[in-house]
């Protein structure tokens, strides 16, 4: 509560130029090779329902003078990124029902089987840079495989953006992903990963993500302790 009211008094002082977005959120979702169709749907319905959680629900609509930008895209080979749902102000229940329904309408497209990580960051970057006005730039970026092709995540500039990771696979294989995120896809101070144990668990390792990524920050500009509503893993 506390950490709301500051954020609050911060948006009263602010000029009216930057009450326009308190965070510009952009989503990734690995459609490479290693993703069949049941997996994919899987993805896509998962984020759907995780942005209709009641706790995220809440974290969306808690500075509606001031509301989360989202879009969210797919990407897999080094030319293969392709828009879902464009820029969003979320602010209300029917802005966050329509963004939802254009998930759940997207169908999946041909696309080059690889895993470019490298390009995913930079598309987006610059669909991040186009939303300069926010308090704050997150990229989210899920993948369930190592970067296989196009230039290396490592040499992709991402300026003030935060990239946090949410990678995809079972014990083991989830660690290594997640140790390989964090030396080359991470940016930021407070950058972090989530883990999903295969794509059945999609749904809830995305809401407790999001909880992290939507919390309103204090005027120090740290984030808030995340809800305990969702495990964290």
């Amino acid at each position: 509560m506390l950490r709301l009211i500051l954020a609050c008094l911060l948006l009263l002082a602010a000029p009216a130029r930057a009450q326009q977005c308190r965070e510009a959120l952009a989503l990734g979702l690995d459609v490479s090779g290693s993703v069949d169709d049941g997996e994919y749907a899987l993805q896509l319905q998962g984020l759907a329902r995780a942005l209709d959680h009641p706790e995220v629900r809440e974290a969306l609509f808690a500075l509606p003078q001031a509301p989360v930008r989202l879009m969210v895209y797919e990407w897999s080979g080094p030319q293969d990124q392709r828009v879902l749902a464009p820029w969003a102000a979320i602010d209300g229940p029917e802005a966050l029902a329509a963004f939802r329904a254009r998930l759940l309408a997207a169908r999946r497209q041909p696309m080059e089987p690889s895993t470019a990580i490298g390009p995913a960051l930079a598309f987006g970057a610059a669909e991040l840079d186009s939303q300069g006005a926010c308090w704050r730039r997150v990229l989210d970026l899920s993948g369930d495989g190592r970067h296989n092709t196009g230039p290396h995540p490592g040499q992709v500039a991402m300026g003030a953006v935060t990239v946090n990771g949410l990678v995809i696979g079972q014990a083991a294989q989830a660690a290594e992903l997640s140790a390989y995120f964090r030396a080359y896809v991470l940016r930021g101070p407070d950058a972090f990963t989530e883990t999903a144990l295969g794509f059945a668990d999609f749904e809830e390792a995305m809401a407790r993500k999001l909880l992290r990524e939507l919390q309103v920050l204090p005027v120090a500009g740290t984030p808030s302790v995340p809800r305990a509503g969702l495990q964290q893993r």
